[in-house]
């Protein structure tokens, strides 16, 4: 009795106006579960700890970004691009994470930095990378042979140098001796790791050799900025013949976002970081419109992990509702675009496990074994707009 007598004089503190105040939304904006989650076990599967406890701030982009890519981006119609920035592979992410997505079908084609299917090749060779400090003696490091990547270290002649020999050695074999897009310089790239793997008794450790296997297409948007670049212009003073087109890439990409349309499904993009690699994923639905003259609205589903900021104006932090403006991002599918600003290392392998534990493996789609068809469908179509 006490309690309600003291809640009564409580509403009696409260002016008039409050309480007849019209609020015709209120119970739209407060649709939402209570936040009132279970205390914490111990014993609680992953799945359930980002139901029950991810629920506001970073934590729950990152539980919509989950669901949103499980329960709507891996649908059967819907094909799905992931892009890699940041040093992702020298972290153990290629394995961890990214070959598991690609096995089970639920990554269609992967635009990277060649940075990190560079270092990729260091799994696939069998060359160790090692946990270490951030805290170290940089100069310490040069003079030991000793390269760090943040609190990630790696041998200078016995890792670097020893990569670099061994791809130079297969760029000038004769199948790369001519003109080609990234695609096809990974997938033959991909072709050689695969072996290494299957030689040192590896499964599954290179991105690289699993997209070759899954027939997934690996673009790099920038050829030149990473040690594979460096080695392909290495071997061309030499005489090789290896000429890396980019156009061939830009259209190639293009092909695959308008067959996912034109077929009657969906495009999909999963954004591990910003970069270039972002950009060039996302540039195929501009290039549809802008340059090629096709009608089109823009991607499906948008999911990105980024720590960049939105107001600094670079293209890493940049919003899907920005996107839209530019044609990257259908405006009515904006409620299907989250944005989870957090470490990449941190998210993927938490998406990768959610996705797994949730979702039946895809039947692989082989992008790369169709380029030719969809190209011919991408010229056809340009030609038909552009008399």
């Amino acid at each position: 009795m006490k309690r309600t007598h003291r809640i009564r004089e409580d509403l009696s503190d409260v002016p008039d106006w409050m309480l007849k105040k019209k609020c015709p939304n209120k119970d739209r904006y407060l649709s939402g579960r209570r936040i009132l989650p279970k205390s914490i076990t111990g014993k609680e599967k992953l799945t359930d700890l980002l139901q029950n406890a991810f629920l506001a701030y970073n934590s729950a982009r990152l539980r919509e970004g989950c669901e949103l890519f499980t329960q709507k981006m891996l649908e059967p119609d819907v094909t799905v691009g992931l892009s890699l920035a940041g040093a992702l592979t020298p972290a153990g992410l290629g394995c961890s994470c990214v070959v598991p997505l690609i096995k089970a079908g639920f990554v269609d084609w992967i635009v990277s930095t060649g940075a990190n299917l560079y270092h990729d090749l260091h799994f696939a060779f069998n060359f160790p990378v090692h946990v270490g400090s951030h805290l170290l003696d940089d100069t310490d490091l040069r003079k030991n042979d000793i390269v760090r990547i943040y609190d990630v270290l790696l041998g200078y002649s016995d890792c670097l140098m020893a990569t670099d020999e061994i791809l130079r050695g297969i760029l000038v074999q004769p199948e790369f001796q001519k003109e080609m897009g990234t695609a096809e310089l990974h997938y033959l790239l991909g072709r050689y790791a695969a072996e290494w793997e299957r030689k040192a008794g590896l499964k599954d450790v290179s991105v690289l050799a699993a997209a070759y296997r899954a027939g997934v297409p690996c673009y790099t948007s920038s050829p030149g900025d990473s040690t594979i670049g460096m080695n392909v212009a290495g071997v061309e003073l030499r005489g090789n013949k290896l000429r890396v087109n980019p156009s061939i890439d830009v259209n190639e990409t293009t092909s695959y976002v308008l067959a996912a349309k034109r077929s009657g499904g969906r495009s999909a993009v999963m954004l591990m970081g910003g970069g270039s690699p972002k950009n060039f994923i996302l540039q195929t639905e501009p290039q549809i419109q802008e340059v090629l003259r096709i009608k089109e609205v823009g991607h499906d589903y948008f999911f990105q992990v980024t720590d960049a900021r939105p107001d600094t104006g670079g293209l890493s932090g940049a919003t899907p509702h920005e996107a839209v403006s530019w044609g990257k991002v259908d405006p009515t599918r904006l409620p299907d675009a989250v944005v989870c600003y957090t470490d990449t290392t941190i998210a993927l392998p938490i998406i990768t496990h959610y996705a797994l534990a949730n979702h039946k493996p895809r039947k692989l789609r082989r992008l790369y074994d169709q380029r030719a068809t969809m190209m011919e469908a991408l010229v056809r179509e340009y030609f038909a707009h552009n008399k």
